[in-house]
């Protein structure tokens, strides 16, 4: 009888192995190393399939998002469609996949997103040179979730953008520089039909002038547009959805000569916090005036080898800036003493001063400064990209 109870106590025994799979998935999630969930993987076919599913991101060797200067020298292997296909099969509900750096290949690689591209949310493709628009459509037919898209250096045109705001209405941030086939017709296309776009970079696309922007949503909060040939009204365009606040226009070339700036200051632009205008050579006092009044909540302003901004502007900025916490004013050729001086009896909030080069400021300004303002710290580095690095919200 004992016998009998000891048989059945021990059949009714049960092994991890016989959990069902949503726990498994669970499980998985709670090991914290890598290792550890290798050795999850190498445990069985079945612990390999919950391993593979529960992969949310990829990314290649050789893409550039994580480009380490002591790989340099290796050699990786050519990426191609059967690597792709390989690996998508594999890992089947990806959210986020980088092909960047993946240089030669071709459209039809991205087919196999029509298979398992429902769930990504983020796909980078940078320096993809043999992508075109036939690829780009297919991106957009088989990924209606995609948020990120990176096109860095691709070959594609507007029709290509019109396809994937034609399929991505949930469409977030659109990497597009260095496209230089694009214009404002494939801009115009994201801006109206993507009514959640947040961020647009589009440096060193020459054929862009802005106006694709008119209209945007009010989620438009970030934009670069460095060495773009953009209009007056194209910048009015970029600001037109009301809710920028990180806005680079560092280099800009105007198409038809003369200055249209002082549009950013003309109520469009009240959440402006981060403005770069680095190299804007020909800006001047009226359109400081008119941004200094127009953007009380600007953080931080670049205004390097700007040399057309006098004592008004710098007064402006002194007077209407009690927000400005970190200003830019290398290489101004007008930036005197008394510019100076009224930087120093105004913007009560400045922590940084970035300044050299500054021909016509004395010594005696610079420690008449340091002295009634010691609690701003002078610097002589001269930064190209300011502001923290751009994320969802």
């Amino acid at each position: 009888m004992q016998q009998t109870t000891c048989n059945s106590s021990s059949s009714a025994l049960t092994s991890i192995t016989d959990l069902p799979d949503d726990c498994l998935f669970f499980i998985f999630q709670r090991l914290d190393s890598s290792s550890d969930r290798e050795s999850f993987g190498l445990t069985c076919h079945r612990y390999l399939r919950i391993q593979n599913l529960s992969r949310r991101s990829l990314q290649f060797q050789c893409s550039l998002t994580q480009l380490d200067i002591s790989s340099l020298s290796h050699s990786y292997v050519t990426i191609n469609s059967s690597h792709i296909h390989r690996l998508l099969t594999r890992f089947q509900l990806l959210h986020s996949l980088s092909l960047s750096g993946c240089t030669q290949i071709p459209d039809s690689s991205l087919s196999h997103l029509a298979s398992y591209g429902s769930n990504l949310h983020t796909l980078l493709l940078d320096c993809c040179f043999a992508i075109t628009d036939h690829g780009l459509s297919v991106v957009a037919s088989s990924c209606p979730s995609l948020q990120v898209i990176s096109l860095y250096r691709c070959q594609i045109t507007d029709s290509g953008l019109e396809s994937l705001a034609n399929s991505c209405s949930t469409l977030k941030d659109v990497n597009l520089l260095y496209c230089h086939a694009i214009s404002d017709c494939g801009l115009r296309a994201l801006s109206q039909r993507c009514h959640q776009l947040q961020a647009v970079r589009i440096s060193n696309c020459k054929g862009v002038t802005g106006i694709g922007f008119q209209g945007c949503s009010s989620t438009l909060a970030y934009v670069e547009a460095e060495s773009c040939k953009l209009e007056p009204e194209g910048i009015s365009g970029i600001v037109s959805g009301g809710g920028i606040e990180y806005l680079n226009l560092s280099g800009l070339i105007w198409r038809f000569g003369g200055t249209g700036l002082g549009t950013i200051g003309r109520g469009f632009a009240l959440r402006l916090k981060i403005l770069n205008l680095r190299m804007c050579r020909t800006v001047g006092d009226v359109s400081i005036v008119a941004i200094a009044e127009g953007c009380p909540l600007l953080q931080e302003w670049n205004l390097a080898v700007c040399h057309e901004v006098g004592i008004v502007g710098w007064s402006s900025i002194g007077t209407n800036c009690h927000k400005l916490e970190k200003l830019h004013v290398n290489r101004c050729r007008n930036l005197c003493d008394r510019g100076l001086e009224a930087l120093r009896n105004g913007c009560k909030q400045l922590s940084v001063l970035y300044i050299n080069g500054c021909c016509r400021v004395t010594s005696t300004a610079i420690e008449l400064f340091k002295c009634y303002r010691g609690d701003v710290t002078i610097k002589a580095d001269e930064r190209m990209c300011i502001g923290p690095l751009w994320s969802l919200r």
